[in-house]
């Protein structure tokens, strides 16, 4: 589904990427773990357009896209729908507007059937009957279940997850998982999550993948990561300051 070849990105003298490469394949839940500042939520920004790579290449669905702009790029975007950390909703619109936003722009339905799958969506996130409210009324796992119902409204075939248990409690970010989790098995999309949250990668991952001072360092399914041997993968793992971690 997704390709993404010795990719670099550099910010001045900061060299975030330093030569990804990584494979994800159709249908499957990705999670990517790195300590913070790791680069993460860059590599996704470049997943999907918002940022150019300075070297390597990205493939989606076998269509290379660092060399895409304007409508070229914004096709290819259809094909993804994020879940940002802070949830991002917009302020100024409804539960209900926020939710047909992708919908409006990428599907060519009615009114009515517009409303239609707003209300299908809150529904399959659990938020029956709040369409009216305001993104200030809502609390913050409930505006993470809003953030998701908008970023699968429109049926897209990847989802993106930047950070999605941060800032609520564990309970409700077991209940980010349990989505995440019915999200693939019910639509069948291919999930990449990123985090650094240990309880909800082992919970929702296929594979894991280490971003690891710019390079994806190892790969593998949970039970793997678990008995790796790397002392880099097991210091992060298990929270411990004593390693060879840097800038910790």
């Amino acid at each position: 589904m997704i390709k993404i070849v010795d990719l670099h990105k550099s910010f001045g003298e900061n060299k975030v990427l330093q030569g990804v490469t990584l494979d994800v394949n159709s249908g499957e839940a990705l999670v990517i773990i790195g300590r913070s500042g790791s680069g993460k939520s860059v590599l996704i920004k470049n997943l999907i357009g918002l940022m150019k790579p300075e070297r390597g290449k990205i493939f989606v669905d076998g269509v290379e896209i660092t060399c895409l702009d304007g409508d070229e790029i914004r096709k290819i975007r259809r094909k993804f729908g994020m879940l940002f950390q802070g949830a991002a909703l917009f302020d100024s619109m409804s539960v209900a507007q926020n939710v047909s936003f992708g919908v409006e722009r990428y599907r060519d339905f009615s009114k009515d059937k517009i409303q239609e799958v707003v209300k299908e969506n809150l529904e399959r996130v659990g938020l029956k009957g709040v369409d009216d409210l305001m993104p200030h009324e809502l609390s913050g796992g409930m505006k993470k279940r809003v953030g998701l119902a908008r970023a699968i409204a429109y049926r897209p075939e990847i989802i993106l997850y930047d950070e999605p248990s941060t800032g609520i409690d564990p309970i409700r970010a077991d209940a980010i998982n349990e989505l995440i989790i019915m999200m693939k098995a019910e639509l069948g999309v291919t999930s990449i999550v990123i985090t650094h949250d240990m309880v909800s990668a082992y919970k929702v991952a296929d594979r894991i993948a280490m971003l690891y001072d710019g390079k994806i360092v190892e790969t593998g399914r949970p039970e793997d990561i678990k008995q790796s041997e790397s002392q880099i993968v097991q210091q992060f793992i298990h929270g411990s300051s004593e390693g060879p971690i840097k800038n910790w």
